[in-house]
């Protein structure tokens, strides 16, 4: 086993649970293809217990000691795991990059990025309190109307392998500012960091039951989870894409080639947002195609534990060969390999794949239309903006989408145009804990991240006091009474 990977249990009602079958999960490191420790295997029963301690903990003391509690008291404990996941920084960056693959550097912005969601909401759940109460204007004098904002209840939190510790944040960090608890259910190709998370939250006095973590297979404890009755229920959902990217012949080639790269290479390839359907008009693609094979082929490719390393390898070995099988499918299609394609020569073990380029790619081709969460770049061309745009949206996902151009009246008018939640204008990629993410179309419903996070944890209740001294009088008063 590699020194540093902990041994954890199920983290339940603020304490280490063994599972009630004691079976546990290998983790297998993608980069040596060895196993470097276990994780627990939560089935039924844990997660019955799981959810009746978020339960008990969301009533406990009438709500006062969470759910009704101000959110300045939360927010104390949001900031203290905010302190603690940038003190323990680096340790957890090392996990990340172990246990998935995650360039070192990627990880470590991962971190920050991860403390910095904490404390955004940490502020939210303070300004919570000072939105509780607020009025609302009525067309009646009689009467006084607001508005009082309550957490949701207990909910789950089932989250993916590709940013494990930062895509749970997401979640866990607007659900606690709300006052909810949680039961959180990570991918088990990928729970190392969240495991760690409990340890942070007991680390800084979070109640018990507050925050659970069960870890395990979809099949034993995420099914069992999301469809708990225990569990309340209006759902969000992030399902991934195949985001476009557009790039007009006005634009800096050497600037849109690295934005390019970095919008399907980027977290290995294996990002729901990745802008893997480049669209290049035809003025420039000649040029374009020859500066991104020669950028491509020189990315660092190594473990990911090494500096500078810019490609680590896919998340396992069922991706790899879902990956390359892809590629392989691509050219028997009719697609043109640009560049990559294949296991890198000095890498002989690893789920490693090259960073891929494929042109004459077909809007009808698979590798066009089906998200391939790897390595990829996709490309076709087009003459006009109006085919770019048809291009663009013709896929049943609606997640992202960039458009790169010198013109910023044209990319106004493509970014209003393209169907998706998110548009990026001359950039790729960049994600804030301030603004809204989410899709459309397959690519989910609900948003994610700023204020509209934090409102998918609350309950809006309405409060209508009658204030006059006069008596209704709807009613005639009978002589008698």
């Amino acid at each position: 086993m590699a020194p540093g990977i902990p041994s954890r249990q199920l983290f339940i009602g603020g304490e280490w649970v063994v599972p009630v079958r004691g079976e546990r999960i290998p983790v297998i490191c993608p980069t040596t293809e060895l196993q470097i420790g276990d994780i627990p295997a939560a089935t039924t029963e844990d997660v019955d217990i799981a959810v009746k301690a978020a339960r008990e903990a969301f009533a406990r003391n009438k709500g006062q000691d969470w759910s009704r509690a101000s959110g300045k008291h939360r927010a104390k404990y949001l900031r203290a795991i905010a302190a603690k996941v940038l003190e323990r920084k680096e340790e957890l960056a090392r996990f990340e990059s172990l246990d998935c693959g995650k360039p070192i550097d990627e990880a470590n912005w991962d971190m920050d990025d991860v403390s910095g969601c904490f404390e955004y909401y940490a502020d939210l759940a303070e300004k919570l309190d000072e939105r509780q109460y607020s009025p609302i204007e009525l067309p009646m004098e009689q009467f006084k109307s607001s508005i009082l904002r309550e957490a949701l209840g207990v909910v789950a939190l089932i989250t993916p392998w590709n940013y494990p510790l930062l895509m749970a944040t997401w979640k866990v960090a607007a659900a606690l500012a709300a006052g909810c608890t949680a039961i959180l259910k990570p991918s088990e190709m990928a729970s190392v960091t969240c495991l760690e998370l409990g340890a942070i939250a007991k680390e800084v006095g979070l109640p018990p039951g507050v925050l659970n973590i069960i870890t395990g297979l979809g099949t034993a404890a995420g099914a069992p989870l999301s469809s708990h009755q225990g569990v309340d229920k209006p759902v969000t959902l992030e399902l991934g894409g195949k985001s476009p990217i557009i790039i007009f012949d006005d634009a800096d080639v050497d600037s849109a080639v690295e934005w390019a790269m970095f919008g399907a290479f980027w977290t290995n390839g294996q990002i729901c947002s990745a802008t893997s359907r480049l669209l290049l008009q035809e003025g420039i693609a000649s040029e374009f195609l020859r500066k991104l094979a020669t950028w491509a082929s020189s990315i660092k490719i190594s473990d990911p534990l090494e500096k500078d390393c810019r490609l680590g390898p896919l998340v396992s070995d069922s991706q790899y060969k879902k990956v390359m099988n892809y590629i392989k499918v691509a050219q028997e299609e009719g697609a043109n390999l640009v560049c990559g394609g294949k296991r890198p020569a000095n890498m002989e073990k690893g789920y490693f794949v090259e960073a891929t380029v494929l042109s004459d790619v077909k809007p009808s081709m698979q590798i066009w239309r089906e998200e391939v969460f790897g390595p990829v770049l996709t490309v076709t061309t087009f003459k006009t903006e109006e085919e770019a745009i048809e291009l663009a949206n013709d896929t049943e996902y609606g997640l992202g989408g960039a458009v790169i151009s010198k013109d910023d009246e044209r990319c106004k008018r493509v970014s209003e145009l393209l169907q998706a939640g998110i548009v990026w204008i001359n950039c790729s990629q960049p994600c804030f804990s301030q603004a809204p993410w989410g899709g459309n179309k397959r690519s989910g419903f609900g948003r994610e991240l700023g204020e509209w996070g934090l409102e998918n944890y609350l309950s809006v209740k309405q409060i209508t006091r009658y204030i006059s001294d006069d008596k209704w009088g709807w009613y005639p008063v009978p002589s008698k009474l």
